[in-house]
């Protein structure tokens, strides 16, 4: 039986990786599902997306579908239109959907168009902030999704107030997590380690790509300015997203304690994460990870679709505006932040939680 599953950004490679893994164990032992890796090129930079195939070990996809960069709406028009065309050639029993990136919300629209089953890793998470794209995806895929696997009992709750009906909410744990302990021990420094000096606990790690914080000069120059000055001298690690990278070119000069690097590959990242002092972020995956590596983390962002790792973890949400990052770094630098727990199943097993799902929900085995 054919499951096809759906990748196309960074996010997404992360959290199909386990899936497939638990797959190719399953076929080893007489399992009944095969799948089809399906790529859609939204990122197809190899930085972007070729290191993180080679660094997770995930195969070469069966079928990429290479749509580029666009706008949104051309995106999302150009992966109906080839998603739609592989189901008519060759359809599969289930489309199985992760995170919330374009891809996401494109191939479930296609998929349910031709009475495909979808299937939706991740389902049920909410920021409440219709200005961000991934929500509208999240919404707009949830809204068509027949099996719900989820995160936590934050995501469980936002679904049953939706209305759907528990027999379809599967909480199966966090298959970003699987990634990340299965890997732990196999983070690497980057390149730049030594040539910058950077010792475990002495230095941050910065993300920035939301529009909110990174699309206009002067908003994104006093963010910086706030971030070097809360940092006292500190190396400040910033990987820049492309989206970034546009803005920067105008800003002019920036705090010498801050050092712009390419997007990391997988490992390399994680490496700069679990040894930071604190991480400085605007995105969501990244607050998971350091809640399970016991890293302070500091969101810049009004709301999260990830309540838990503030909730129990060690993320903070300090908001948008640059003048409250300075109390938060105050109070890391006193030693008093909050310790953080791990959340409920976040235990590298969920992806072998979808798969015997999957199994008992397309009439396999168990």
């Amino acid at each position: 039986m054919l499951i096809d599953i759906i990748a196309g950004a960074r996010p997404n490679f992360m959290k199909i990786a386990p899936i497939i893994r638990a797959l190719q164990s399953r076929q080893a032992d007489g399992g009944p599902l095969r799948y089809r890796l399906v790529h859609t090129g939204q990122h197809y930079d190899a930085r972007l997306s070729g290191d993180f195939f080679i660094q997770l070990g995930i195969p070469a996809p069966d079928v990429n579908l290479e749509v580029g960069s666009g706008t949104q709406a051309e995106q999302t028009a150009a992966i109906l239109t080839r998603y739609e065309a592989l189901l008519l050639e060759a359809p599969a029993a289930l489309c199985l959907v992760v995170g919330d990136v374009t891809s996401t919300m494109a191939c479930a629209i296609a998929a349910q168009k031709l009475c495909i089953p979808v299937a939706h890793v991740e389902a049920g998470i909410r920021s409440g902030d219709w200005s961000m794209p991934e929500e509208i995806n999240r919404m707009v895929t949830d809204a068509i999704t027949n099996w719900f696997f989820t995160t936590s009992a934050f995501a469980n709750a936002n679904l049953r107030q939706a209305g759907v009906a528990e027999e379809r909410i599967i909480f199966v744990g966090n298959t970003m997590i699987d990634t990340l302990l299965a890997n732990l021990e196999r983070l690497q420094p980057p390149g730049f380690w030594h040539e910058l000096g950077l010792r475990p606990g002495d230095y941050f790690v910065v993300t920035l790509h939301r529009p909110a914080n990174v699309d206009e000069v002067a908003a994104l120059a006093r963010l910086l300015r706030s971030i070097a000055s809360g940092t006292r001298g500190l190396p400040v690690i910033f990987p820049v997203h492309p989206r970034t990278a546009k803005t920067l070119r105008q800003v002019g000069e920036l705090p010498q304690s801050l050092h712009l690097v390419e997007p990391q590959p997988y490992l390399e990242f994680n490496y700069l994460v679990k040894h930071a002092k604190a991480v400085i972020t605007d995105s969501g995956g990244i607050t998971e990870e350091a809640t399970v590596m016991h890293v302070p983390c500091m969101t810049l962002r009004d709301t999260t679709e990830r309540p838990e790792t503030v909730s129990m973890g060690t993320n903070l949400l300090v908001g948008t505006d640059p003048t409250t990052l300075g109390p938060a770094l105050e109070r890391l630098f006193r030693g008093d932040w909050q310790k953080g727990a791990v959340p409920e199943l976040w235990d590298g097993r969920a992806a072998e939680r979808i798969v015997a799902a999957l199994e008992r929900v397309l009439g396999g085995h168990g």
